[in-house]
């Protein structure tokens, strides 16, 4: 329970302090760089504000020989709120007044055609954006983990379950890809969310815009955004409590997978031969404190909780956004939305840690295979396939063939063949098909059953079969890169906009007496 409340602490720091903080260039002679300002509402405040001051006095809604006064007092402000325990106040009303006393009354003649309510629609905006990029960043980690292992599982041969039940032989690096493709798609909800969400509330006001025409598109430029939230009602009122929402399902989307992979692998620690463990050490796992011969795996406990905490966290996002007028604010709240994408970049940074550790035994895997019958539909497929028995005949002679091994405690390596001929003769006879000899040889009915043989001879496009394996693994890794160039290509637009901002400001500020 502690640790759960010391996390929400840490989210609710999120409205003063952004967790995207990067560092700035070093400059040239020093030997360490100094920490760039933290993408929080105070500079983001800033950043608005700054634009303003560019943007209006270039456009002639603020008087240029008053701009350069107001630019420096706004600068002392932004300077002051960067040093070590300097005010950041997250809100336009508690901005406004050190901006007074920094530069004048004059100063809020910044706030031309602006509201608290587009002002701070665009903040949310802009920090949910930087939040949505280091999601993007975490996804791409944990892909890029679970693609590796992929591959290096390829040849590996295991059971897959149904039902909970063991079903069939498959590559565990096809089992991989198969998450794979599920993160893929959280991929690409994320990317869907983010376009979205990059739009610029700022320059429609309160509800239906101003009478002063302020250059909504240059706003939007300079604060890293490619276009503007075309409705104004919408900007603030609709779009800005639908978002949290979204984001929520994308993050429960991601948790929803995580924890279907890991009671996968929780699963193997109830057996006492598990073919998939964790690897001991390195707090992977930890020791009974009773029962001396237990491993308990305790990195496997700790993402599938992390997984529940962020399932609890999304849904809570729809939640709190129901059944409430347009234009309250509860949803909109950035330590709760952080707290969101946060949770989401703690569980893939688990899960990730859990993909390093798995260690796999393929010679234990193999022989639980052979000690079950996972392969016995092959059986059937073979039979309609190679000798045109109906499909439902074949599998009922499969499944009379367990029947029989279960009752008489015979592996699939061990069914004597002579029996499987007998059973076959009593199966046509029972679906009313013409006597017939099994017309698979002692040696095709045991290759049949052999779990390696079925993986490396499937046929069907998306299957484990070598060929489809190395086909999926390339598309797969071609995605991977897309997908990173789609999160390097939206940092350097933001990160390059908000430079041309700062050069503009400091040109007006040079200008100041």
């Amino acid at each position: 329970m502690r640790r759960w409340i010391v996390l929400l602490g840490v989210a609710a720091l999120c409205s003063a302090a952004d967790p995207l903080a990067a560092q700035a260039p070093a400059a040239p002679g020093q030997s360490q760089a100094r920490p760039a300002p933290r993408r929080d509402a105070f500079y983001w405040l800033g950043e608005i504000n700054k634009a303003s001051a560019v943007i209006n006095s270039e456009e002639g809604l603020l008087d240029p020989a008053l701009a350069p006064r107001i630019a420096a007092g706004l600068n002392r402000v932004l300077q002051a709120g960067d040093r070590p325990g300097g005010p950041r106040p997250s809100l336009v009303i508690t901005f406004e007044p050190l901006l007074i006393e920094a530069a004048g009354v004059e100063a809020t003649l910044l706030h031309a055609g602006r509201s608290s309510q587009d002002m701070l629609a665009t903040v949310r905006a802009a920090i949910l954006r930087d939040e949505l990029l280091r999601l993007s960043e975490a996804l791409g980690r944990t892909t890029a983990t679970m693609l590796r292992l992929a591959e290096a599982q390829a040849a590996t041969v295991v059971p897959n379950y149904t039902n909970g039940v063991a079903a069939q032989p498959n590559s565990y690096g096809h089992y991989l890809l198969g998450h794979v493709a599920g993160l893929e798609r959280d991929a690409q909800r994320l990317r869907e969310a983010f376009a979205r969400l990059d739009l610029s509330p700022m320059g429609t006001t309160v509800l239906n815009g101003t009478s002063w025409p302020l250059n909504r598109d240059r706003m939007a430029r300079y604060l890293g955004f490619p276009g503007t939230v075309e409705n104004a009602y919408d900007a603030a009122q609709i779009v800005a409590a639908e978002m949290p929402a979204e984001i929520g399902a994308v993050a429960t989307g991601i948790a929803l997978h995580a924890g279907a992979f890991v009671e996968d692998v929780m699963t193997q620690y109830a057996q006492p031969r598990p073919w998939i463990l964790l690897r001991e050490g390195d707090g992977n796992t930890y020791v009974s404190s009773a029962m001396p011969q237990k491993r308990n795996p305790g990195l496997l406990n700790d993402t599938r909780a992390q997984a529940s905490r962020v399932v609890t966290l999304g849904i809570g996002r729809a939640i709190q956004a129901h059944n409430i007028p347009p234009g309250m604010s509860d949803a909109k709240g950035v330590a709760d939305n952080v707290a969101v994408t946060a949770g989401a970049v703690a569980l893939l940074d688990a899960w990730d840690r859990v993909l390093k550790a798995l260690v796999i035994s393929p010679e234990r895997a193999l022989e639980e295979l052979n000690s079950d019958w996972t392969a016995s539909q092959e059986i059937a497929d073979v039979l309609m396939r190679k000798y045109r028995l109906p499909f439902r005949a074949g599998h009922h002679f499969a499944s009379e063939v367990v029947d029989h091994a279960k009752a008489h405690d015979i592996r699939p390596t061990d069914f004597p063949y002579a029996e499987a001929r007998r059973i076959y003769g009593e199966t046509l006879r029972e679906m009313g098909l013409s006597p017939a000899e099994l017309p698979m040889g002692e040696a095709e009915f045991r290759e049949t059953l052999d779990p390696v043989a079925i993986v490396r001879n499937r046929a069907t496009a998306g299957g484990p079969q070598p060929a489809e394996m190395a086909r999926m693994l390339a598309g797969a890794g071609e995605r991977l890169a897309e997908g990173a160039r789609w999160t390097g290509e939206r940092r350097g637009r933001i990160d390059a906009a908000l430079g041309a901002l700062d050069g503009d400001f400091g040109r007006l500020l040079a200008r100041a007496p």
